[in-house]
């Protein structure tokens, strides 16, 4: 078992749950049942999901999740893009996310890697 608490991973991935939740509260009102809502589902599932799995009893089990949570940043990555499309975020908005949901999928690669050696 891992402790979760302790992979960079989880906590880069938590950090960018608050800041992901601090800029849909500048969506428009229309989108708070929607893309809001995907957006939100989809930033806390990379960490819960990293916790989840190293709470399981083997590096498969772990790996599984894993792959879950670096499914979920893609998910992000493709609502940030379209929120920007959209008009809901500027550039640099969307630059600054993306780097760290780039670098959290790398993270997440690279642990993946190891574990399945």
């Amino acid at each position: 078992m891992h402790n979760f608490r302790e992979l960079k991973v989880w906590q880069k991935s938590r950090s960018l749950v608050k800041e992901v939740y601090l800029l849909t509260s500048t969506l428009p009102a229309s989108e708070k049942f929607n893309l809001c809502h995907q957006i939100q589902s989809c930033v806390v599932s990379i960490p819960s999901n990293i916790a989840e799995g190293s709470g399981r009893g083997s590096d498969v089990d772990f790996a599984r999740f894993l792959d879950i949570s670096l499914g979920s940043s893609h998910e992000l990555e493709t609502q940030l893009l379209l929120s920007f499309d959209l008009g809901y975020l500027t550039q640099e908005k969307l630059d600054d996310c993306l780097e760290k949901v780039w670098e959290i999928q790398k993270m997440i690669t690279g642990l993946l890697n190891k574990l399945r050696g």
